[in-house]
């Protein structure tokens, strides 16, 4: 589903280039639940962002689902790539203060001309656990609400691709760990899943840890000891 070959970013920052990436190399494949960890500065937000199209590598190639990823700054094209291939869920949440909960679902759903789309938003709230919320605004909702709010948008698109970016970086452990299972059931139905995030203990429920290291993939495997149910993480 995912395949990164030599793929390389680097910014620059007056007289100095900054290598966020250096020749990376990575295949994910459908319905893995992949995490990506690594300290902040590693990469890790850095990879995410060019699996998803939200910049562009410096070199190399990005092929989603078989289809190369037009790596020329073309709107139009990463804008349609995201839209029908990949679904982001951020840590800051990133939901319209003004917008309902149904209403910041339904918002993606309109921008893709989607049929019957606010029945399918009503649909993938029920399915997180908000049917109940549906018509509250997103300051009337707890932080694990509105993380969940974002995932159902995340899932109303069908996107095979789910990328989440420290999504239970701002939550109470409690709250986390039913945002990871509510991940986790994505990739048994299916979706290939991609957690970044600097918490080792999240990846131990992960099919798969790949770990950055200044740009760099030092591992790449089954988490330490073993993989493990929710149940059992703790922090």
């Amino acid at each position: 589903m995912i395949h990164l070959e030599n793929i390389s970013k680097r910014y620059q920052v007056g007289d100095v280039s900054v290598s966020a990436l250096d020749n990376v190399s990575l295949t994910v494949e459908k319905g893995e639940f992949v995490v990506v960890l690594g300290p902040s500065g590693s990469g890790k937000t850095t990879m995410l962002n060019v699996i998803g199209a939200l910049d562009v590598p410096t070199e190399g190639q990005v092929y989603i689902n078989g289809d190369r990823l037009p790596l020329v700054s073309k709107q139009t094209d990463r804008f349609k790539f995201r839209r029908e291939t990949v679904s982001f869920i951020f840590q800051s949440f990133n939901l319209f203060p003004s917008l309902t909960a149904l209403e910041n679902v339904q918002l993606v759903l309109d921008m893709a001309d989607a049929p019957d789309a606010r029945e399918k938003a009503i649909e993938v709230l029920n399915d997180v656990g908000l049917g109940e919320r549906i018509n509250h605004f997103p300051h009337e909702l707890s932080g694990g609400e509105q993380q969940r709010v974002a995932i159902a948008r995340a899932l109303a698109t069908g996107n095979p691709v789910l990328l989440a970016d420290e999504p239970t970086g701002e939550l109470d452990f409690r709250t986390g760990v039913q945002i990871l299972d509510l991940l986790r059931r994505q990739a048994e139905a299916g979706k290939t899943v991609l957690v970044v995030t600097h918490n080792r203990e999240i990846s131990r429920v992960a099919d798969r840890v790949v770990e950055l290291s200044s740009g760099h993939i030092i591992s790449d495997g089954a988490p330490r000891g073993g993989k493990v149910s929710i149940a059992e993480l703790s922090w």
